[in-house]
């Protein structure tokens, strides 16, 4: 049986919502979604599963809520998409207080779930078109939807306004030349070879990441630049909280910037839920059949600088590490092997979780759950006791998140279940362990 105290939960986001609804309202919408916008492999998926709840144990939900069926992939699909096929969208507002609650707040879409089912289903995709329906009702968390409404005013996550962002890259550019004489933020620069594509968190809470890059771009010689207006930011959090109107103007605006730039490639900076927004499902959305210049994630910049010889590792870190395999750039992408070939490059003492790689836990903090907020971060931490488990197995002290969701959901879980570690980001790692004299 589900948590009680989660049940009871105030979220304005979704209170509200309800209070404004009507059955016609309802039924209009939830029709309007699975008729009108969803694929033939929703029809294929309601009518494969056979229930056999294979799916249960690749979740981290519900292995960390003592195994309790109601966790399961399966159990969150039958409480909320099938019953809205199965009632033909005649639901009512508790029952979508419920259903909003395990999409937003129980899955982060990571699709663990899907490796694990005989059938491949995508529980993912049928929990997104939940969020979806539930968008289109005004049915998000309120923190959540904050984000997108950012989005949609400022055409980034954190209500940077643009000389926020310019002043930003004037102020690592000056530390970056500090660090290594001739480091620039070049902007706006036509023809580049990189096209460097970072989050709203940067420049507002997490700005020495650009300085970094800025350092490790000097170093390696790459000709490089950043756009001075929007498009820069390629957070998205609208991809999860179901509004697909303001993913695509996200979407848009990014690519457009840097075709407008006739850049070679993009170097999407270290963020799952951003690379695959940008390569999967904001292109998708837009109706392209592929973005319009190759985008590759830093993990792979990083691989690719370090096995080249462009960036040379004078100094290796030495306290004993370990690593998060970002769903989206490991389940999503692959890239477990570059990811470990460049930490280890990086490290002396490397201790691998266990699951590892495309098996590895989703950090419960991606898929927009951890934007839900404050009031749902105790259900949080309830729910990714697995982690905090797998993590103190490994008896690291310093945790390496090449993704931001990661980075701040793994601090979370080592504040609450007091595990003594620290989080980095690779880049963090590289402008210690990089030759900047040569």
């Amino acid at each position: 049986m589900s948590d009680p105290t989660d049940m009871m939960i105030a979220d304005a986001g979704i209170d509200e919502g309800i209070k404004k609804l009507t059955p016609e309202r309802i039924e209009q919408t939830i029709r309007h979604v699975l008729d009108n916008e969803s694929a033939a492999r929703m029809k294929v998926y309601l009518e494969t599963c056979v229930h056999c709840g294979l799916c249960a144990e690749a979740c981290h939900t519900y292995n960390s809520r003592d195994r309790d069926p109601d966790y399961a992939p399966v159990a969150k699909v039958k409480n909320t998409l099938w019953e809205m096929v199965k009632r033909k969208g005649k639901v009512d507002g508790p029952f979508l207080k419920n259903a909003a609650r395990i999409a937003f707040t129980e899955c982060g879409a990571c699709r663990r779930c899907s490796m694990y089912c005989p059938f491949g289903i995508d529980i993912a995709y049928q929990i997104m078109t939940v969020r979806r329906i539930c968008s289109l009702l005004g049915l998000v968390p309120q923190y959540l939807q904050d984000t997108t409404n950012s989005h949609a005013v400022t055409s980034n996550q954190m209500w940077v306004q643009p000389d926020d962002w310019i002043d930003t890259l004037m102020w690592q550019e000056e530390e970056a030349m500090s660090e290594l004489s001739g480091a620039r933020i070049p902007l706006d620069k036509e023809g580049a070879d990189v096209f460097y594509s970072v989050i709203a968190p940067e420049p507002k809470i997490l700005a020495q990441l650009i300085g970094n890059m800025a350092v490790i771009m000097k170093a390696a010689n790459i000709d490089w630049t950043m756009p001075s207006a929007d498009g820069w930011d390629n957070s998205n959090m609208a991809m999860y909280s179901g509004d697909f109107e303001v993913m695509g103007r996200v979407e848009r605006a990014h690519w457009e910037r840097a075709a407008q730039l006739r850049v070679k490639r993009i170097v999407m900076g270290e963020c799952g839920h951003a690379y695959r927004g940008a390569v999967y499902d904001g292109p998708k959305w837009l109706a392209w059949k592929q973005p319009p210049i190759p985008m590759v994630h830093a993990v792979e910049f990083y691989y690719e600088l370090i096995k080249s010889g462009k960036l040379v590792i004078k100094r290796k870190i030495e306290e004993p590490v370990t690593v998060q395999d970002p769903c989206n750039i490991v389940r999503g992408r692959g890239l477990h092997d570059k990811l470990r070939y460049v930490i280890k490059a990086l490290c002396e003492d490397f201790r691998d979780m266990e699951p590892r790689h495309e098996h590895n836990y989703c950090c419960a903090a991606g898929g927009g759950v951890i934007n839900c907020g404050p009031p749902w971060k105790l259900s949080r931490m309830k729910s990714i006791r697995c982690k905090a488990d797998q993590l103190a197995a490994t008896k690291a002290s310093l945790i390496i998140t090449p993704c931001h969701n990661c980075h701040s959901g793994i601090e979370d879980i080592i504040g609450h279940y007091k595990l003594g570690m620290h989080v980095k980001f690779i880049n963090e790692l590289l402008v210690k362990a990089i030759d900047l004299e040569s």
